[in-house]
């Protein structure tokens, strides 16, 4: 849960710096990113199963949905992350969802990779 508040805080950070009509407070930054990060981790299995239940062309867009879903959700709350208009709603999820899921990959290869490996060679020394 760590490296995903930690991709998350970064995410929305890029929104609110690359795209008009998205605005964080600092006051309610943290609870905006852990907001956003819990939505996206219950949304996404929900979103799964009702995409593959009702509609299976779109479940390679569950990413995206379920980032929509936890955005909205994020917002309801006050003093954190603020989204106006239609283009700022449509670049921001997808802006989110692509910061999150390239920051996860370079994580998986460059750190936990290496853990992985200092583990085997430490493995093989005892």
């Amino acid at each position: 849960m760590g490296t995903s508040l930690v991709l998350s805080a970064i995410a929305l950070l890029l929104a609110g710096w690359l795209i008009e009509g998205v605005r964080l407070e600092p006051a309610g930054f943290v609870i905006a990113v852990v907001i956003f990060t819990v939505m996206q981790a219950i949304a996404a299995p929900i979103v799964t199963k009702l995409a593959q239940k009702y509609a299976q062309a779109i479940v390679g867009g569950v990413g995206l949905v379920s980032t929509l879903v936890a955005l909205i959700v994020a917002t309801l709350f006050p003093g954190g992350l603020h989204i106006s208009g239609v283009a700022s709603w449509i670049a921001t999820p997808v802006l989110v969802w692509l910061a999150c899921a390239v920051g996860a990959l370079l994580v998986e290869k460059f750190v936990l990779k290496g853990w992985w490996d200092r583990r085997a060679v430490a493995k093989k020394l005892a």
